[in-house]
């Protein structure tokens, strides 16, 4: 069974930066998309980013794309999200995801077979 272990996460004033990271257990890691999902409050769960098994692409979210960067590090099961420029509507628990059945581009909460607990990011204005 896949575990994720999500940190990285806490109190950022407005502009900050901060570097979520999330652990997977598993021998096939570097088989699994990769995802980072968010829910603020009284919203629903929404994709961020994602980065690819084959080839590590990263691909994000059109208000993520110039602030934030996503990265895989295969040797240490480990998939980061970078997030610079946060802002208070960035503020939501973020959730880890892993993709164990390589769909392509994966940006739906329905293509994620594992999901981390979460770690709540606030920005302070």
């Amino acid at each position: 069974q896949v575990q994720l272990v999500e940190s990285g996460g806490g109190l950022v004033q407005v502009g900050g930066s901060l570097r979520l990271s999330c652990a997977v257990s598993g021998p096939t890691f570097s088989r699994y998309n990769m995802g980072w999902f968010r829910q603020a409050p009284g919203k629903e769960r929404e994709f961020v980013a994602g980065i690819t098994w084959r080839d590590a692409t990263p691909y994000l979210r059109e208000y993520a794309k110039d602030r934030w960067t996503i990265t895989r590090d295969n040797a240490r099961n480990t998939v980061s999200l970078q997030m610079n420029s946060l802002g208070p509507e960035d503020t939501a628990v973020y959730y880890c995801a892993a993709d164990q059945q390589s769909h392509t581009y994966p940006n739906s909460e329905h293509e994620y077979d594992s999901w981390g607990q979460g770690t709540q990011v606030t920005v302070s204005s």
